[in-house]
């Protein structure tokens, strides 16, 4: 059985090398590529597709990859499975593809042989999780009093972005109230006492990327 896939990134050198590497296996057939999450929601949806090497920093302005991964596996059906491909491993970035229905998760510095079985792994519908990725899930599964929410590290996000309670709670569409009481348990967590404090933990801890 060939495996089709499409690589979304935004470099062409990164989608020139993907497709070096998988061109190398014989079950692998390149169909498609996307310069931006938004054409790979368009050719996925268009079928004829397995699995997807997605990305998740595209173009300023642009969709986000998760976003992305989210459109295509919620369509239902013959939906293709999604592979994450990137360079950040941080919690936020992790969690948010996991939760977009993402099928995988690998770093670009995986070896060839990594990726060739992760793209198996994903397209035959089971999960393929770099070991750093899997670590960090693991860790979160057994400290959950410590580790931060989905939600929470969406607004210390914002925070780092610099921006106000008023500001984030317009962005996520909570209340003021709300997002204060992500921050009271944010700072409880990482055992900060200021805004500024609890980004820069969380970056050291590798939650948020630098």
């Amino acid at each position: 059985m060939t495996i089709r896939l499409l690589l979304a990134d935004d470099h062409p050198v990164v989608r020139a090398g993907l497709r070096a590497v998988l061109d190398t296996e014989p079950d692998f057939t390149v169909v498609a590529e996307a310069a931006t999450a938004e054409a790979a929601v368009e050719r996925a949806a268009a079928g004829g597709v397995d699995v997807v090497l997605m990305d998740l920093q595209f173009g300023p302005g642009g969709m986000h990859g998760s976003a992305a991964t989210a459109a295509i596996t919620t369509r239902g059906g013959e939906a293709p499975r999604v592979l994450v491909l990137t360079t950040y491993d941080t919690d936020a970035d992790i969690l948010a593809a996991v939760e977009a229905g993402a099928s995988g998760y690998l770093l670009k510095d995986a070896p060839p042989e990594e990726l060739a079985a992760a793209v198996r792994t994903a397209a035959a519908g089971r999960s393929a999780l770099a070991p750093a990725v899997a670590h960090r899930l693991m860790h979160r599964m057994r400290t959950p009093a410590e580790t931060l929410t989905r939600r929470e590290l969406e607004v210390l996000e914002l925070v780092g972005e610099g921006l106000s309670n008023q500001q984030i709670s317009k962005r996520l569409f909570l209340s003021q109230a709300t997002v204060k009481s992500h921050l009271v348990h944010v700072f409880a967590k990482l055992d900060v006492e200021s805004r500024t404090a609890a980004v820069a933990e969380a970056r050291t801890r590798g939650l948020l990327r630098r």
